[in-house]
């Protein structure tokens, strides 16, 4: 697909897809959804979010050309679709100013603050970075933790806005360990477990750096149910280097003394050109001593990947085992002596 194309193609793309998500616009089970997945459902560089009653547009493409000349009649699709929308915004990636890439609002001005998921109240700011301070592709994961937190110690390492450790502490965690190096982000971990009246006794934020703070806790003597890894594809700080695609056994392995025995490491990936098959090799290398085994793998939701009937293209290279470019998996881990 791509900007010539007619606009009744675009319009056609759009409603398949907006059709196959009717059961969950439908349902209670979240109001945070992707109405539209370019890459996969055959326009790429557009994605559609909806965030309660706030729809989000993003321009992900590579190149100064935006989708400018298609954003007002998608807008307007949106709007004659789904009449509970009643804001939206608009996101360029290329774009070189900050404000555009954090958003713009192009109909009214009230953008939503909160969305729910499985019962559980998340703070948003759809304009507080370049996506919307809350990951769709997580949701699964969430749930997950929701159902498997109770009574746990947990460690939520590169936390973010936090929605991982808010769901593990809904969930019943004894405690929570969130830490980011951005205390911006940080500060809606703190909105979202006020809105479901969490105990804020049993969380703790920490802006740190991730390496100063595995260090200390390592020095510290502190031990966890449940460590969480779901960083940036890459970053580097004078402290240390993050890179998802040529590094994926690093993160794991500077984490693993911080777990209990019979703990687990839930790990996300998200580097688009690492395949499933490369990804699980090094899985299976890192539990070759026996200390860590393959736990589950945990899929990313069928509006975020595309569905059967809607997906037209596939990732650049295959995800397989793993549902989509962002690889979810459970490692337990078993302890020497």
């Amino acid at each position: 697909m791509n900007e010539s194309s007619p606009k009744d193609t675009i319009f056609s793309l759009l409603s398949t897809a907006l059709d196959a998500r009717s059961e969950l616009l439908a349902g209670n089970q979240t109001n945070a959804i992707r109405l539209f997945a370019g890459f996969y459902e055959g326009f790429p560089g557009l994605a559609a979010d909806l965030y309660d009653r706030t729809l989000v547009l993003f321009d992900y493409r590579d190149t100064l050309t935006s989708l400018d000349a298609w954003m007002d009649a998608v807008q307007q699709y949106y709007l004659a679709s789904l009449p509970q929308i009643d804001c939206v915004i608009r996101k360029s990636r290329s774009s070189p100013d900050p404000l555009q890439k954090n958003g713009v609002l192009t109909y009214r001005d009230s953008p939503a603050d909160q969305v729910s998921e499985f019962g559980i109240h998340y703070a948003v700011d759809l304009t507080l970075n370049r996506d919307a301070s809350f990951y769709l592709d997580t949701r699964n994961l969430r749930k997950w933790l929701l159902e498997n937190s109770s009574g746990s110690a947990v460690l939520n390492t590169f936390a973010y806005t936090g929605s991982l450790g808010v769901a593990a502490l809904y969930g019943g965690a004894a405690a929570v360990v969130q830490t980011d190096l951005n205390k911006n982000f940080l500060a809606l971990a703190r909105t979202s477990s006020m809105l479901n009246h969490l105990d804020l006794g049993k969380m703790k934020l920490r802006p740190v750096d991730f390496f100063v703070e595995i260090g200390q806790l390592k020095k510290s003597g502190g031990l966890f149910d449940l460590v969480l890894i779901d960083p940036p594809f890459f970053s580097k700080t004078d402290k240390g280097r993050i890179d998802q695609q040529a590094s994926a056994a690093r993160l794991i392995n500077k984490v693993r003394p911080l777990v209990k025995d019979g703990g687990r490491i839930v790990v996300v990936n998200n580097s688009l050109y690492l395949s499933g098959e490369e990804y699980m090799q090094t899985l299976t290398e890192l539990c070759a001593d026996g200390y860590l085994k393959l736990g589950e793998i945990i899929p990313v939701p069928e509006d975020v990947t595309g569905f059967r009937a809607t997906t037209v293209d596939q990732p650049p290279v295959s995800p397989a085992p793993f549902n989509h470019p962002t690889k979810i998996v459970v490692l337990e881990v078993k302890r020497k002596g």
